[in-house]
């Protein structure tokens, strides 16, 4: 489940408490839109969909879990 800002579509994991460092999650039909939860007006990144999925692979084999 997810915290949605339905007027931008940016959206953060429901496991996301307000104290914790979080960031939120924008998808479009061309780029992925990451910026921090805390400073909603500041700067946010964006990736092409190859991109993103390459990083997610990385961090799912990371996960020590």
């Amino acid at each position: 489940m997810t915290e949605q800002d339905p007027v931008r579509g940016w959206f953060k994991s429901s496991r996301s408490s307000d104290n914790a460092a979080c960031v939120e999650v924008r998808l479009t039909a061309d780029t992925i839109g990451v910026r921090d939860s805390k400073d909603r007006g500041g700067p946010s990144l964006a990736f092409d969909p190859s991109a993103w999925t390459g990083f997610l692979t990385t961090i799912k084999a990371a996960d020590p879990r």
